[in-house]
């Protein structure tokens, strides 16, 4: 089958273009909402009494909805390559928006109990499935209409609209905020920006239906070209496995935890570690996000003049080398005194059985317990090996007489009361416009880091499958790189930060996934100008 066809006019692209991304944009709006109120989601739906086990809980939870990514990328890349790319992805928005509208629905775990984390994880479920054929049939529709000459750059915006749909989750929610009390935000205004997703929807279906269907698929339909079983061909057509393998490792993976870790962990970072007021780091954050978006465009257009491979190694070799120093700017930016306290004031904890559990709603030994509240509090220590239990912070011995050990209320009062005469501050800040724009500046280099990667790859991964099975092909490692290491990124950074004491140490898995990709793009992927479609390409 070969993928030469006429070239659609300027206006025919623009429109598959604008209607391809604007659907990515609601459908990922759709599933950013729900990691975007983390904080309010895990107290609603996961109450354990353990800030940092609901958290966990809840970030477990945003997981599952990448877990079945794969699932969905086989069974909707099953139905586009046999029925369709067009009707395909119009299917899987139509179930993104209506379960995404179901999370803003259910009942508080307080109403209903166990019913209501039960139901957002079915929702979830149903979320993963739909997210896991939209990408693939977003971005091999744009690829197939598109000049190849000009396919990194028109395929990027599909790119950049996954970061689009970012963006306009956090000016949904910044916008609810600013016309509700902050007692009915808390109490149900959450719960708007859920149900906002049918007008979206609804918006995001009216542009899809006026699209026609792919001219590759049409053309391989009236050839009689169609696949059988495009997955089990994804598995046995020649040299697939191969591509399969680097698809998954050395793309997919890799690009992921970036984007993740500039995006969620970044955020995450602002609220608990440096402690910025909430409402300001989702705003610094979005006008990063808003700065960071022409970098997709950027070199998703670099890679049609110097091949896909190079932009992208180079984008791992430079997230090995930056990622920990961005981390370093912004935190230092945003609350310089924080920082310069935990340099000049340590906190250091001894003593016997700290053996701190993240999944425990109540540790089970004094030390285990001040643990506990030291990283509810998102205060880095130390531990070391000691015969008696003793909190140090610098020089000063703090004394733990008195201290509620049954009682997990009194006991963060109390460590924070301790700490702030040594000299630990718990308010939260508010950037001035200097420390603002650095912080800003450290979130754009992560977004260009991810731009770099990230902007190329819908273009990569097109051409390195042939159209018959190009959209199972493609989909399946995207998902599983993207379901499981990005997934479950949020939730394993938070375990590694809950048991070091240390808020950067969260990113030690980010780099490790990166050096990995690296090595496996930097063998897999073929240098030179971009090849089209079919064998050759990979």
């Amino acid at each position: 089958m070969s993928d030469s066809k006429s070239e659609p006019s300027a206006s025919d692209i623009r429109l598959v273009i604008a209607a391809s991304s604007a659907g990515t944009v609601f459908e990922w709006y759709d599933f950013f909402i729900y990691g975007t109120l983390g904080s309010i989601l895990s107290k609603a739906f996961f109450p354990t009494g353990n800030a940092t086990l609901e958290m966990l809980l809840f970030w477990l939870v945003f997981a599952v909805g990448f877990g079945f990514r794969p699932l969905g990328a086989v069974l909707f890349g099953f139905l586009g390559d046999r029925l369709g790319r067009k009707y395909t992805f119009l299917v899987t928005v139509l179930l993104m928006g209506i379960a995404t509208a179901g999370v803003g629905l259910i009942p508080s775990a307080a109403t209903i109990g166990m019913a209501a984390p039960v139901l957002v994880i079915l929702l979830r479920i149903l979320q993963g499935l739909a997210l896991g054929g939209e990408y693939g049939g977003a971005a091999v529709y744009v690829a197939e209409h598109s000049n190849p000459e000009r396919r990194g750059f028109y395929t990027s915006f599909i790119q950049a609209s996954v970061m689009g749909g970012f963006v306009l989750s956090l000016l949904v929610v910044l916008s609810c905020k600013a016309l509700m009390t902050a007692e009915t935000w808390a109490a149900w205004g959450w719960r708007v920006p859920f149900v906002l997703s049918l007008a979206l929807l609804a918006v995001s279906m009216w542009m899809r239906l006026k699209l026609s269907e792919s001219p590759v698929f049409k053309a391989m339909k009236e050839e009689g070209e169609l696949a059988g079983n495009p997955f089990v061909e994804s598995l046995t057509y020649p040299g697939n496995k191969r591509r399969l393998f680097i698809a998954l490792f050395g793309v997919a993976a890799g690009l992921t935890v970036i984007w993740y870790t500039a995006m969620f962990s970044g955020l995450s970072f602002l609220k608990s570690a440096v402690r910025v007021d909430d409402t300001t780091a989702e705003i610094l954050v979005g006008i990063a996000c808003v700065l960071g978006m022409p970098f997709n465009l950027l070199f998703g257009h670099l890679s049609d003049k110097v091949g896909r491979k190079t932009p992208i190694v180079l984008g791992y070799v430079a997230t090995l080398l930056l990622l920990f120093p961005a981390f370093w700017l912004v935190g230092g930016a945003a609350n310089p005194g924080l920082a310069e306290t935990a340099r000049s004031v340590p906190v250091v904890v001894s003593g016997p059985d700290c053996r701190y559990s993240a999944f425990a709603t109540e540790q089970a030994t004094p030390c285990s317990k001040l643990l506990a509240d030291l990283t509810g509090s998102g205060v880095p220590y130390t531990l070391v090996q000691g015969s008696a239990l003793m909190l140090r912070a610098g020089d000063r011995v703090l004394s733990l007489d008195g201290y509620a050990w049954d009682d997990k209320k009194a006991r963060a009062t109390q460590l924070q009361a301790l700490l702030g005469d040594a000299g630990y501050d718990f308010t939260k800040v508010t950037p001035d416009f200097g420390r603002a724009a650095i912080v800003v500046l450290g979130l754009v280099l992560l977004m260009a880091l991810s731009g770099a990667t990230y902007g190329p790859v819908a273009a990569l991964l097109a051409e390195m499958f042939p159209p018959r099975i190009r959209y199972s092909s493609m989909s399946i490692p995207y998902h599983i790189g993207t379901g499981y290491f990005g997934g479950f990124l949020p939730f394993i950074s938070t375990l590694i930060v809950a048991k070091t004491g240390n808020p950067y140490s969260g990113l030690w898995y980010t780099w490790g996934v990166v050096l990995v990709a690296l090595i496996v793009a930097a063998w897999g992927l073929k240098g030179g100008k971009p090849r089209d479609y079919g064998d050759q390409a990979a």
